[in-house]
Order: C-alpha cells, then structure tokens, then sequence
C-alpha cells in the first residue's frame, strides 16, 4: 500500500485533516470560483436572460452530477475502508465497477441530448424567452457528460486513497482552464451563453486526460484491471446504496432550484430568476469550504474506522465540526456587511443589485448552522451507514426547503422564497444534532471501544 494511504492510520489528525482538507478547499474554492466568473461574464456578455436560462438548465446537470456523486462518493467510501483492512485486490475490484457505471451513466447523458431536452427544460420552467439560452447551455454538456462523470466521479476516489493534493489539481485544472476560455468563446468568438457550456466540456475533457494518465500510469495505490471492469451486482449495490445520500443532496438541489424557479416565474418573473441564478452561484462559493473540510475528513474516518481505530475517528470528528462551525460564523458576518458588494461584482443595474441583497440577507440569516449540517450526513456515509447519512442529505432541501419554497410564497410572495432557506437551516440543524447526540457511541468512542456499531433508533 502506498504512504499516501498509510498515513490515514498514522499521522498526527490535525496535521492530517489539515493536509487533506486544505488542497480540497482550494479545489472546491477554484471550482465554485469558476461558477461565479462564469456567470459573472454570461450577466455582462449576454445579460439577465442568459443568467436565467443558465439557472433553468442548471438542475439537469446538476442530475448528472448527482449520479457521479452515488458512484464516486459510494465508491470512496468503500474503497477507503477496503484500504483500512488492508484489502488491495477488493479496492481494486470496486474501483473497476465505478469505471464500468461511469460509461454507463455517460451514454443516457449523451442519448438525452438528442432525444428530450427541451420537453424536459419545459417542464423545469423555461419560458419562450428563456428556452434558447437554457437549450444553448445544456446542449453541449448533455453530449460531453462522459467527461462530466468520469471527472467529478474520480475526484472522490483519488481522495480516497490519501491523494488529496492531486485530486486539488483535478478540479483547478479545468476550473482555471474554464476561466481562460470564457472570455475567448463568450466573447472574443461571440457564442454567447452557448460559449460558456463549451468552454465548460472543453475543460472536463482535459482532465479527464490528466487522471486516466494518474490511474494508467501506476501512480495510484488502486490498479485498474481488465477483469475487474466486470460488472459485480454485490459491489455495485454496495457502493450505489453508500453513495444514494450523495445522489439524494444532489438532485434535491435540483429539485430545489426547479420548484424556486417556478415559484419565482409564478409570483415574479424572469427577472427574479436570473436574480436567484447569481445568489445561488455565491450561495455555492460559501459553502464550498465546508464541503472540502468534510471531503478531508471522509477518508480518516473510514479508513480509521475500518482500522477499528476509534480515537482517531473521535478527534476527526471534533476538530472539523469546529472548523466547520467557524467557517459558517464568517460567511454570516461577510454576507450581512457586504451583499450589495457582492452583487455589484455582476452587474451593475441597480434595481438587481438592490433585489439580490435584500434576498442574501434573508437567505443567509441562519448561515451559522449550515456547517454542522454540511459534516453530519457526511460522518454517517463515510462509515457506510446509508439510512441515517440519506435522512441527514434528504434533510435540508428535500424535508424542509422544497415544502417551504411551495408554501411560503403564497403568503408572502417572492420574499417566501428567501424566507424559506433560514427556516430549512434551523430544522435541518435541530435534526442533525438529534441524531449526533444519539449516536454520541459511536462518533466519540473510547480508545478501548472495538466492535462495530448500530446506529440508535429514532
């Protein structure tokens, strides 16, 4: 086994979560980085139509990627507890079936673009206006979705095995590279919103080359084989029922930003989507710290956990509910002193301006808890502990935000639409601390504790 997993059992765990979590923040801080600009030069190159049909397309990549998150994320947590009891030739196995649901995944990706998308845009709220630039963006990303999923897939399981540094370069590459190409396609070419999705597939591409070079070349602990790419129905439901929490947050995203699209196009318009697609692209940019802390933790606490090494899970634990706690406190302070600052990075209409701050404040009233919720679900899926890691991702946006973003606006119109993310925070944080506190057992075991573990009931 190589040093870079190895040290999940050994070294010091602040020193640890500090060397995994960091390159993964920056990853992701690149990443939502890339998400902004990208918008920012679609408000200034094409306007807040194109910002609006972005915001209509965006959920169905946001499927796509909801299924390469079950796989990779199911898959990483497998893997790393494979790692742990010292398993190769079973990681190895299972890193063979993701490659095989990758390509799978990939060719219904690539048939939808030619076959439903826009049926499918219309029932996600595209009006007349808005249809050309959602069908312009989501076109190209439909027929590139191979590079889509083998890209977002991989990062995890790169993480898995220690290899946090290389999984950081993974998603600057095409981040940085995005960036660059914006301007060329949107502008300098003058593709418009259509510009954007290819700089976007241009970009996965490359990377895509960078990591089959990385698993190719031998510079992974895990070794792709031929006769692993068989596909094994144990290892596949193994790792799609480990990954349905990650599949379950992320196309509850989805149906969060379709039932917030039509509710603002029904009490709204136009208008106030393209509003909300700018917020939700910072609300992304916030929260991405924490989903990298929790990336950095995932690897120690099932590799310690298959390790039967429970100190080390305990310290894991609290120190990133800590850190992540903090990080919540500052995106509070920062998105109640300076939205309109914010939103003047966009534009600078006035009236959209004035608008998007008066919804990130409301939005942001209760961000002090979003940390505790981001670690929660995370914990439980890392031990391979599907039901409680599913309730935990369903949580926020399927239990409580969707319903609240269907009611509320009928009694106090779009303003329900920002009043329903402080309210979802506050009863996904109540419900991540019950079950924290039931499961205490586990999470803050004893150094002389061994055995496995099952979850309190409810």
């Amino acid at each position: 086994m190589k040093e870079q997993s190895q040290r999940l059992g050994s070294q010091p765990i602040p020193k640890l979560l500090a060397n995994l979590s960091i390159p993964a923040m920056i990853g992701m801080f690149v990443m939502a980085l890339y998400n902004v600009i990208d918008t920012l030069f679609i408000a200034r190159g094409v306007g807040i139509l194109g910002v609006s049909g972005v915001s209509i397309g965006f959920p169905v990549m946001m499927i796509i990627m909801a299924i390469a998150a079950a796989v990779g994320i199911g898959g990483a947590s497998v893997i790393s507890r494979r790692l742990g009891e010292n398993k190769q030739e079973a990681a190895d196995a299972v890193f063979g079936n993701i490659l095989f649901m990758i390509v799978l995944i990939s060719f219904f990706g690539f048939i939808g673009a030619f076959t439903f998308l826009e049926p499918l845009l219309k029932l996600f709220g595209a009006t007349e206006n808005i249809m050309p630039y959602a069908k312009d963006y989501l076109f190209p990303i439909m027929v590139g979705s191979i590079f889509f999923s083998f890209s977002f897939t991989t990062n995890s399981i790169i993480r898995s095995e220690g290899n946090s540094k290389f999984a950081m370069v993974t998603m600057i590459i095409p981040a940085v590279l995005n960036i660059i190409l914006d301007p060329i396609f949107i502008f300098g070419l003058d593709m418009g919103v259509r510009g954007a999705s290819v700089a976007t597939v241009i970009s996965q591409a490359t990377v895509t080359i960078v990591v089959l070079n990385y698993f190719l070349k031998g510079k992974s602990t895990l070794t792709v084989r031929w006769s692993a790419l068989k596909p094994q129905w144990l290892i596949i439901k193994e790792v799609l029922t480990i990954g349905m929490p990650a599949f379950i947050r992320q196309v509850s995203g989805s149906g969060m930003m379709i039932a917030i699209n039509l509710m603002l196009i029904k009490f709204g318009g136009e208008f106030e989507v393209g509003v909300f697609g700018i917020v939700q692209k910072l609300a992304m940019f916030t929260i991405m710290p924490m989903i990298g802390v929790l990336q950095g933790m995932q690897p120690i606490i099932g590799y310690n956990y298959g390790a039967k090494n429970y100190a080390r899970l305990k310290e894991t634990v609290v120190l990133g509910l800590k850190v992540v706690t903090m990080i919540s406190t500052g995106i509070f302070v920062l998105m109640m002193a300076f939205p309109e600052g914010l939103m003047n990075i966009f534009t600078g209409d006035e009236q959209t301006i004035e608008t998007g701050a008066y919804a990130i404040r409301i939005m942001f009233a209760l961000a002090v808890l979003i940390g505790a919720q981001v670690v929660s679900g995370g914990l439980y899926q890392a031990l391979g502990m599907a039901k409680p890691a599913l309730i935990l991702s369903m949580a926020r946006q399927v239990l409580f935000l969707i319903p609240l973003v269907l009611i509320l606006p009928n009694f106090f119109g779009v303003t329900g639409v920002w009043l329903a993310f402080p309210l979802s925070d506050l009863l996904a944080f109540t419900l991540s601390m019950i079950f924290l506190y039931k499961d205490r057992a586990l999470f803050f075991k004893s150094k002389k504790e061994t055995g496995t573990y099952e979850t309190a009931p409810l």
